[in-house]
């Protein structure tokens, strides 16, 4: 009877004890290495869950494996959250309608190429849809790792990545929903479809309009109320990291619980909450500097416009300019750790607190039990045979370039248009040899009176005909579309979803070959995704410290894709 009341406490044999400090140790020792050499070291965490899981040597009991794996999606959660912490809004608002389209043809074209399973295996065109389902989404998790591992976060191109990540994530987890309900012997229910896409628009759009009309103006009150000199420690309290950490401790769980009881991702939920703590502190910031800004132009004595004519005139038209400010008056874009200009304390941003109070566990613990959960469902010893390695390797190839194309989105080509054209036809019919004059030659009296100014008008004109418009970087395309390949936690979701339904096999029992086909297009596109944008991160910084070395004045290889925003 008394072990129903509480847990017996038995102390764990030294064979436990091993096991456990070697998977802990090595999932963060290969983790510090692979990051150092190709920035991918969540793939050497996913083959330590291979090995120690079930698919392997099963050191790991199934109690202890569930537990990784639950405890690997609250670090999800975080590690989308945190990019939400570091989404620069102001370019996600610039580039949303690019993001749109690169999630759209990451959607689309795996989906679209699934289809030639049909010729591959024998399977309906239910199945393909399924195996194409799996195979659209992109792992947010990788695409976050990969991005802070490389120093992209809050550049340009990372902006438009996540975004496009999340839209797949938002769509895949639909198609979580969406083949669970085609799985099901009851008549298809267009609600079961509805619904995750309704509310995902209502969390897009609702969040936003209570963030403006609803915590703005309370924000703006509480700074009234608090300007106030008689609540000096009630000011300190708000102010201070305890209070910061469970204001955004409760928006992280208030959405993420919303979102799974309404039916949609809660990874989602999880970005909004971060990018909505992020517009919050740029809000603030920009009334703390409006602030700052009116107390120093108030007590900055006026300059006269026009001169005093009693005054010397010794000071000449400069004495009129005033001084240039000072460097520490210039305005700086704010950084992950921001300090207070009067106390040289740091502010309670949510990137702050992020990393004081979650990045430690985050980073050496529920991170690498999430991406070696990834590798307890991976079936290695059924995924050798014959059939179905050059299966899998040919429906890898497919889904690698369904993805890859994502990063003709960002590659611009120089079209010349009909105005261009007829403007260059025009002047070439009406070019006249160079031997016989024509009736506005000029003679040679007025050119030598010109001097070297015609020569040097022919020599600009015949340098502007001839200049042929420099090569834009591949970099960030290549980037891009290495970077959506990865499929990760989502893939296997649905994958699994569709052969525990019986959607891959017809008698719904053992491992069909359709299912060990999409699962090694789904471990090799997480290998190979991740490695390749380490692989191209590592020649772009290889490139941009040799320019800096050698001071060649070259582009930068990422160019405006590079661009880390304010």
């Amino acid at each position: 009877m008394a072990a129903t009341d509480a847990l017996a406490y038995e102390e764990p044999s030294i064979v436990t004890i091993l096991t456990l400090a070697s998977f802990l140790l090595l999932l963060n020792g290969i983790n510090y290495a692979l990051d150092r050499i190709v920035y991918c070291g969540l793939i050497g965490q996913i083959l330590v869950g291979v090995a120690w899981g079930t698919p392997g040597a099963k050191w790991l009991s199934q109690d202890v494996q569930d537990s990784v794996m639950q405890l690997g999606y609250l670090g999800l959660i975080l590690i989308v959250y945190e990019g939400g912490l570091s989404t620069n809004l102001r370019i996600l608002r610039a580039n949303l309608a690019l993001s749109a389209s690169v999630a759209l043809v990451g959607i689309a074209t795996p989906i679209a190429l699934s289809f030639i399973l049909l010729k591959m295996l024998p399977i309906t065109p239910l199945q393909a849809f399924a195996a194409g389902a799996a195979l659209c989404s992109t792992s947010l998790g990788t695409t976050f790792t990969v991005l802070q591992t490389s120093g992209l976060t809050t550049s340009r191109l990372g902006v438009v990545l996540a975004s496009a990540a999340m839209m797949d994530d938002v769509v895949g987890l639909i198609m979580v929903q969406v083949i669970s309900n085609l799985g099901d012997d009851s008549a298809f229910q267009a609600h079961t479809v509805v619904r995750p896409i309704g509310v995902s628009l209502a969390f897009a759009i609702c969040v936003p309009l209570i963030c403006a009309y609803a915590v703005n103006p309370m924000a703006s009150h509480l700074r009234t109320f608090m300007r106030r000199g008689t609540h000096e420690k009630l000011r300190a309290s708000i102010a201070s990291h305890e209070v910061a950490l469970a204001c955004h401790t409760a928006v992280l769980l208030a959405l993420v619980t919303g979102s799974s009881y309404a039916g949609t991702s809660n990874l989602f939920a999880a970005y909004i909450a971060g990018a909505s703590v992020t517009w919050f502190d740029a809000t603030q910031q920009d009334v703390s500097n409006e602030s700052t800004l009116d107390s120093s132009t108030a007590s900055r004595p006026r300059t006269p416009l026009v001169a005093d004519p009693s005054s010397p005139a010794t000071g000449s038209s400069s004495s009129a300019t005033p001084p240039p400010p000072a460097p520490s008056q210039t305005s700086k874009p704010p950084s992950k750790t921001e300090k207070s200009p009067s106390k040289g304390k740091v502010i309670a941003t949510g990137t702050a607190i992020y990393e004081r109070y979650y990045a430690p566990a985050v980073n050496t613990l529920l991170k690498p039990f999430f991406f070696a959960s990834i590798g307890f469902s991976i079936p290695i010893t059924q995924m050798f045979h014959g059939s179905i390695l050059w299966r899998g390797f040919i429906y890898t190839a497919l889904m690698v370039l369904g993805k890859t194309v994502c990063g003709l989105c960002l590659v611009r080509c120089d079209v010349p248009s009909a105005r261009r054209l007829w403007q260059t036809n025009s002047d070439q019919s009406g070019k006249k040899p160079a031997n016989q004059p024509g009736r506005n030659a000029p003679t040679q009296q007025q050119q030598e009176q010109s001097g070297g100014g015609g020569a040097a008008k022919a020599n600009t004109a015949k340098k502007r005909s001839t200049h042929l418009p420099k090569p834009r970087s591949l970099y960030p395309a290549a980037i891009l579309g290495s970077a959506m390949v990865a499929r990760g936690e989502i893939g296997f979701l649905i994958s699994s979803v569709a052969q525990s339904n019986g959607i891959y096999s017809v008698d719904g029992g053992g491992s069909s070959a359709l299912f060990l086909t999409v699962t090694w297009a789904i471990l090799l596109c997480t290998v190979l995704g991740p490695v390749t944008v380490g692989l191209l991160v590592r020649r772009v910084r290889r490139l941009q410290l040799l320019e800096r070395q050698r001071k060649t004045g070259k582009e930068d290889p990422l160019g405006i894709w590079g661009v880390v925003g304010n």
